[in-house]
């Protein structure tokens, strides 16, 4: 992520050193250690939601999809039934099919 090399991190740690003194280094590498960790479990956090709502997101769209498909498959069930009917008819009202069904 950030392009950041073993010798800039050491120059930071001698210029913190210099600046800060030895009595008061650990104490605030301690609290920039806990406010990184805070900010990379917030990072993590954000995140995680982000990709749960995506993720309700592409389930919402799938279920979308599956009744346009359940509707589309009952019309088409439809339309076969209609068919049957309408050739059953038309057998039984053929000229010499004398087994007509009421």
């Amino acid at each position: 992520m950030f392009d950041i090399g073993f010798s800039e991190i050491a120059l930071v740690g001698v210029v913190a050193l210099i600046v800060l003194g030895p009595e008061r280094l650990p104490r605030v590498a301690r609290t920039a250690g806990a406010l990184v960790r805070r900010a990379r479990s917030s990072w993590l956090s954000v995140r995680n939601e982000i990709e749960r709502e995506l993720a309700a997101e592409d389930l919402r769209k799938s279920m979308h999809e599956l009744k346009q498909d359940v509707a589309v498959d009952a019309d088409l069930r439809q339309a076969a039934r209609s068919v049957e009917t309408a050739l059953k008819d038309a057998a039984n009202l053929a000229p010499g099919n004398d087994h007509r069904q009421p």
